[in-house]
């Protein structure tokens, strides 16, 4: 077949299509029912756990974990029977305090004994206890926390963003969710500065969970 000025660009337009069509394919996304049942493992590449706290009323402070594992077990024939789990390494706080060199902030929040106190308790942890779904999309999750040796329940909203039967990077089924809950540190003990530093905390997750036992 000999190409032309008038051939070629319909040869672009098919193949163009061609690409598209291939491309929806691998990146399209499935209910979370379809999703096969069993553990799910989060990928610390697509993942955050982000927190804010008021600081005098004038901004909210906000800093990060950079450490932490987290997994589902998925129950496709009723979501509301999986369960959570997620450990939290306190002394991977992030805040990206600006006069580093100076003063190592992140690890003064680590390890104070009036605040992380991560010497003393090294883990953060969270295990679910329940799960409401209030669409197909929402749900309500509740859990105990278990933080500065005092365990207590708390309730986060979760998003289901999404799900793939195939993720195209990895080529396994994963899910991904956003959640976030606000919590009152004094109930864990934590209260150096309350007000003046804000009691309740606002806790920002996302997280792409990878099944695992394929």
């Amino acid at each position: 077949m000999k190409l032309t000025p008038h051939l070629l660009p319909k040869i672009v337009i098919v193949a163009t299509l061609s690409l598209t069509g291939c491309i929806s394919w691998v990146f399209a996304k499935s209910t979370f029912n379809e999703m096969p049942s069993g553990e799910y493992t989060v990928d610390l590449t697509h993942a955050s756990i982000v927190w804010k706290v008021s600081h005098l009323g004038l901004s909210d402070y906000t800093a990060r974990f950079a450490d932490f594992d987290a997994s589902i077990t998925f129950d496709a024939n009723n979501i509301e029977k999986s369960t959570v789990t997620a450990t939290i390494n306190p002394m991977s706080i992030q805040t990206a305090y600006p006069n580093a060199d100076e003063k190592d902030f992140d690890n003064i929040l680590a390890t104070d004994e009036a605040w992380f106190n991560a010497g003393k308790f090294a883990n953060i942890t969270f295990r679910s206890t329940g799960i409401d779904m209030l669409t197909e999309q929402r749900a309500e999750m509740s859990g105990e926390l278990t933080f500065l040796g005092v365990t207590k329940p708390v309730t986060l909203d979760v998003e289901f963003n999404g799900a793939m039967q195939r993720q195209p990077f990895s080529g396994k089924p994963t899910m991904g969710f956003s959640a976030t809950t606000t919590i009152n540190r004094s109930e864990w003990g934590m209260t150096k500065y309350v007000p003046n530093i804000g009691d309740s905390v606002d806790v920002m997750i996302e997280g792409e969970f990878i099944k695992t036992d394929e």
